[in-house]
């Protein structure tokens, strides 16, 4: 680890091997504390690079607890949180609309970061588990398009880092490769990131990971989500080429909202949002999510304009799929012996 502090202080980057190499020493009983906190605060003072996070992504996710291949085509729409916007669950809402359309959706989540209310929050206060098992993701994701893999729960081989990064209390490369962790191989993925100068370079690492096709998105009022208050700054990964654009609402026929329309509140709060959305009631959250599934859609690539994917996402809503997918996911939840939990 000497050598990689080293290189780092001279704010040399790693290789993918290196960050690799270095990342498996963390989880070896041999690591200290102190060193965890010198690497992780040697990177955020450097600046992490795509190959870092790629190498570092790859070894957590080989920790997890949770291993399979049996699932295939899945995606994610997990975003950074860090935008401090107090939003509504906007990602988690989106989710089960573009499960809804009939995409396998691993939704990977955590509780509050950025906002009052994390996915793992409102989830849990629906009645959702945040304690499936290996076989229960498997299930879910194959019969019902959709299951929620909570960060702690599916990665407790982070416990160390976690520590560290409690008692640091600053910034660290976790707050960029959290929605990278996700252990379902992932096909796609939508990305959402508040710091408007990590798109592009978020979008390599995701390109790095394998993904076949990726959004990433920095909203207006560098939200990380896309958002109808103003232009959106995106990035799509198609056959492995990365390309630029930006979206505003008056380009998919979506209504402007500023950003503070769309707050939500504690667990209760955001729950009655989240289902009032999916029974179709119209506003500013309904729009946003309309906007957020179908960049989905689209960065999956089950639609072939956003345009498209915005009206699938409409069809989910009004045909009842995806409030559907929330009541058979809590449903499976209440049908769990207590003693697996």
């Amino acid at each position: 680890m000497k050598n990689y502090l080293e290189k780092l202080i001279r704010q040399e980057n790693l290789t993918v091997e290196e960050m690799k190499d270095a990342t498996k020493y963390c989880f070896t009983d041999a690591i200290t504390e102190s060193e965890i906190a010198a690497f992780l605060t040697a990177l955020q003072s450097k600046g992490e690079t795509a190959d870092e996070i790629a190498g570092m992504v790859d070894v957590i996710r080989s920790q997890s607890m949770f291993q399979t291949t049996a699932i295939t085509n899945a995606m994610d729409n997990c975003g950074t949180g860090g935008d401090q916007s107090y939003s509504f669950n906007i990602s988690t809402t989106s989710a089960f609309v573009i499960a809804g359309a009939g995409i396998t959706v691993a939704k990977h989540g955590n509780r509050s970061i950025s906002s009052k209310t994390g996915s793992a929050d409102v989830l849990e206060h629906l009645g959702v588990s945040l304690s499936f098992t290996n076989d229960h993701v498997e299930e879910m994701l194959n019969e019902n398009k959709i299951a929620f893999l909570f960060a702690p729960h599916v990665h407790k081989a982070l416990k160390p880092f976690s520590k560290v990064r409690k008692d640091l209390g600053l910034p660290t490369i976790f707050n960029a490769i959290g929605p990278l962790t996700n252990p379902v191989p992932l096909d796609s993925q939508l990305l959402g990131v508040y710091q408007r100068d990590m798109v592009q370079m978020l979008g390599e690492a995701l390109r790095k990971l394998g993904r076949r096709r990726a959004v990433v998105v920095n909203g207006a009022g560098f939200m990380d989500e896309a958002s109808l208050a103003g232009v959106n700054h995106l990035v799509i990964l198609d056959e492995g080429k990365l390309t630029p654009f930006t979206l505003s609402p008056e380009e998919i026929d979506l209504p402007v909202y500023q950003n503070e329309e769309i707050r939500g509140g504690d667990a209760k709060d955001n729950a009655v949002i989240l289902q009032g959305v999916l029974s179709g009631k119209k506003g500013a959250y309904f729009d946003t999510v309309l906007l957020n599934a179908g960049l989905g859609l689209f960065a999956n690539g089950a639609a072939k304009t956003i345009k498209s994917g915005i009206q699938m996402a409409r069809e989910s809503i009004e045909s009842g799929a995806a409030m559907e997918r929330l009541q058979r996911l809590i449903e499976y939840s209440r049908k769990i012996p207590s003693g697996v939990l």
